[in-house]
């Protein structure tokens, strides 16, 4: 038969047939999913719990192995299926993989990545039940940053559709031996003994030298700012300063009192930043710094000095005084990792405020990692398209793999993330407004997979379309068969040596960074090289580096490492750089009475290489001495003092990090530059064979820098409480003169004056310094230290760290808040007490709870 086709009535007709043969291929496949569904229980339906195994902790030392335990509860109607999902997670601690006795299969995906999946022998897990899996982390979870995180659930027919577990808690590990109490918090707490704000310095950092004067200056108007036209930076500054306090309407209300600010050398002082800070009743207000730099940390000190932000209209009052001040250190920095958990810009700005105010002047950024490459570089577009994204793929090659709890959702602000090159021009100037340095970071040849993933796939991509010179950046020989391991478990994190491509990347990446600093209109002086933690293995059966050996004339693998150096100095130097880096691009693994140590590479001692020293562990107490002495330019970082990544002090639920220890703030505090060798009181010869500091290494010494690498650091407030109040005792040691206990060689002579010093500086954040934070809303989020806890005579005393800040307490257990009694003395009611901390605007801090008449107190 026939058809017209050109009958409209046939058309409606096959449009029809088609659109019905479609809906009945469609509710097959629906019914087909469904049918094979219905026994599945969806992610909502699961609840996980992670809880470290009773009685399997080992409380010493911290990287022995530890039991943990999985509970996994199907809450909902229908079964998980005896296969055909895994389970995925992250764990910092790395786990033991295997068969385990549940009869599931726990594999390393990758780096600290896992999956669990039915074995064999599983049988499902049916609703109502509750499945409980030993797994063996390697180092002993001491709290839960070290715990399983980041869970999600894949199913094998949608291998690229992740399922988080929203329903995931963690118990905090039970108090070990190494536990800080309630107790033992209150007996360091007793060694302060509060300062009057009288009698405190009125400015942070301590001045050098402060001298009081009668009267006092009041201001009713915004002052009127004298400056020359170099310091256009400085007024604008100033004047932001004053618009909190007056009208920004100059003509309308500008009064007759001077604002001046001049440059000139400051009397008995050699430091750009030293400067004269003069309040005169009658004179005005007179900042004059060496540069505009000590201009600036002038302001900052003025600003100290100004009542807290009012309505404004109102009048302020300034003390008389004259300050002249200048820093102990020239380099006074502060590193932030954005690689391994993504920070704002915004942050990033927040962090630069908070530098500028407390008179820290270089940022140390560190951009790229193993987990993320964080800056656009356009003439590379997938080290972003790829390396600043990740979350999980089945086989996909955008991104890179979950990490650190940011999760399998791809939009994780934590996981992915870069700054635009105009983003990264805005945080150069705003730092350089504010007279901070930034020192970008792109880690090599380690710690470099997020760069070497992206380069990776740009070869492929460009290979399959046949564009010419694909591997024209590749930073990995594919023929390489090395084994080797990273820190954070990856098998492919280090950059290759023997390939050209390397060192071209090497130099696009250069390129544009000082092309970025040359459109923010701030000179780069040096590039972070990285240069840490390369592990052994690496090289050693790469057909590419073999070549190059042979080539070059080269017979060790420290060689190797000389002429990759040598290659990327040269290349900075090309831009007029001077070359930085960790503490292993100027060291050499050796033997030293039967141990591995490290050792001044005389390679590079005369290249101008400026070395960040961290390691101050196992025995290397004194290499930045033997560093420095040596003749590298040394910036401190002692991972044992200033890792601000580290827990503060031992508890289940303190956040961070402690494989260098823990660095509370009189950790920080307690820090001696020039003289950091740990002396036991029973080890009077733990000095034997360590260097001291000598005249010639002294002069290499830079200055001291804090650290905060973000591995926790993923969740509304983490940032501010990792950095602060910590930030501050750096801030302190790296600008304050050298403190009289420090100089003192006899422990009886030196503990008084340290204890007078600590307990001005406690009074001083307490009474002066975060108050200030708190009026002004500025929205940070420092951490309140837990009370003390004591039971003395039937009652229970309380103290704290930090004087000025309220205590409230409960009977009952439960969490005090505003509205619980204040702290005014004794606490004489029985029960389980606790107690927290409180700042200006309400906000309550870690609490510590005590029975008032059983033992078994905790520090929380």
């Amino acid at each position: 038969m026939n058809r017209d086709l050109s009958d409209p009535r046939h058309a409606v007709v096959a449009f029809c047939l088609g659109a019905m043969r479609q809906a009945v291929l469609l509710l097959c496949a629906v019914l087909a999913w469904n049918q094979g569904r219905a026994a599945v229980t969806p992610a909502a339906d699961l609840r996980l719990r992670w809880e470290v195994e009773q009685g399997a902790t080992v409380t010493m030392p911290p990287r022995d192995s530890s039991k943990a335990i999985l509970s996994l509860t199907n809450t909902g109607s229908k079964a998980l299926p005896a296969r055909g999902w895994a389970l995925f997670f992250n764990c910092m601690t790395g786990v033991e993989t295997g068969t385990l006795a549940e009869h599931l299969l726990l594999e390393q995906v990758v780096g600290t990545l896992y999956r669990l999946r039915p074995a064999a022998q599983f049988a499902g897990l049916d609703p109502g039940a509750t499945l409980r899996v030993r797994i063996v982390q390697l180092e002993v979870p001491l709290n839960t940053s070290m715990a399983l995180i980041g869970p999600y659930l894949v199913f094998d027919d949608a291998p690229d559709r992740a399922l988080a577990l929203s329903d995931y808690q963690l118990t905090p590990p039970p108090a070990v031996a190494i536990t800080v109490t309630a107790e033992e918090i209150f007996d360091r707490n007793a060694a302060v003994t509060t300062v009057p704000l009288s009698e405190l310095p009125p400015v942070f950092p301590s001045p050098r030298h402060f001298e009081p004067r009668s009267g006092s200056l009041r201001l009713a108007a915004l002052p009127r700012i004298v400056a020359p036209p170099s310091l256009h930076a400085e007024v604008a500054a100033a004047s932001a300063v004053f618009s909190r306090y007056f009208t920004t309407d100059r003509a309308a209300t500008e009064g007759t009192t001077t604002l001046r600010m001049t440059v000139g050398p400051i009397a008995g002082e050699s430091s750009a930043e030293a400067y004269e800070l003069t309040i005169d009743p009658l004179t005005g207000v007179e900042l004059k710094g060496a540069t505009s730099a000590g201009v600036a940390r002038a302001l900052a000190s003025l600003r100290e000095l100004l009542p807290a932000p009012q309505q404004p209209g109102r009048m302020i009052e300034l003390p008389a005084l004259h300050i002249s001040d200048a820093p102990r250190f020239a380099y006074r920095g502060l590193m932030l990792d954005v690689a391994r958990n993504f920070q704002s810009k915004t942050a990033v700005l927040k962090v630069l405020e908070l530098m500028a105010r407390f008179k820290l002047n270089a940022f140390h950024f560190h951009l790229s990692d193993d987990e993320g490459w964080r800056l656009e570089i356009p003439g590379l577009p997938e080290l972003t398209a790829i390396g600043a994204r990740r979350g999980h793929g089945h086989a996909r090659t955008d991104r890179l793999p979950p990490v650190y709890g940011s999760g399998p959702d791809v939009s994780d602000p934590y996981g992915s993330g870069y700054y635009r090159s105009a983003d990264y021009i805005e945080i150069v100037k705003y730092a350089a407004a504010r007279h901070i340095e930034v020192i970008p970071e792109i880690e090599m040849p380690g710690h470099a997979r997020a760069a070497i993933v992206a380069m990776r796939e740009r070869a492929r991509r460009l290979s399959v379309s046949g564009a010419a010179h694909a591997g024209q950046y590749l930073l990995s020989d594919p023929h390489d068969r090395s084994v080797y391991s990273s820190s954070q478990l990856y098998t492919d994190n280090v950059m290759n040596p023997g390939l050209d491509s390397t060192y071209a990347f090497i130099a696009q990446v250069v390129s544009e960074l000082v092309a970025l600093h040359k459109a923010a209109g701030v000179p780069l002086h040096t590039i972070h090289v990285g240069g840490d933690e390369v592990p052994a293995g690496v090289w050693e059966k790469s057909p590419a580096c073999q070549a190059l050996m042979h080539r070059e004339h080269l017979s060790s693998k420290a060689e190797l490492w000389d002429y990759f150096y040598g290659r990327v100095d040269a290349l900075l130097r090309r831009h007029d750089l001077f070359t930085s880096g960790w503490e292993e691009l100027g060291a050499h693994a050796v033997m030293l009475e039967g141990k591995p140590d490290l050792a001044p590479n005389p390679h590079f001692a005369q290249r101008g290489f400026s070395l960040y020293v961290w390691r101050n562990i196992d025995g290397a107490e004194d290499l930045a001495y033997r560093l420095a002495n040596a003749g590298y330019d040394t910036v401190l970082t002692p991972a044992t003092r200033f890792y601000f990544d580290h827990a503060y002090y031992p508890s289940p639920d303190e956040p961070g990090q402690n494989w260098a220890g823990y660095a509370d703030l009189d950790t920080v505090f307690d820090y001696v530059p020039d003289d950091d060798i740990r002396v036991a009181a029973d080890e009077p010869t733990s000095r034997a064979g360590k260097q001291r500091l000598t005249d010639r290494g002294r002069q290499h010494i830079r200055g001291l820098e804090g650290t905060l690498f973000t591995e926790t650091v993923h969740e509304p407030g983490r940032l501010d409480y990792m950095l602060m109040p910590r930030l501050l005792a750096l801030a302190e040691r790296a600008w304050a003169s050298e403190p009289a206990w420090t100089q003192q060689s006899d422990r009886a002579h030196a503990a008084p004056l340290h204890r007078a010093a600590w307990s001005r500086f406690v009074s001083q954040l307490g009474l002066q310094v975060l108050p200030r934070l708190d009026a002004e809303h500025e929205g940070i989020q420092y951490r309140i230290p837990p009370p003390g806890l004591k039971r003395v005579a039937g009652v229970v005393l309380a103290n704290e760290q930090l004087p000025g800040f309220s205590l409230r307490y409960t009977t009952d257990g439960s969490e005090p808040t505003a509205a619980s009694p204040l702290v005014n003395g004794p606490i004489a009611a029985p029960g389980l007490i606790r107690v927290a901390a409180f700042d200006h605007n309400g906000r309550a801090g870690r609490s510590s709870q005590i029975d008032s008449h059983i033992a078994g107190d905790s520090g929380r």
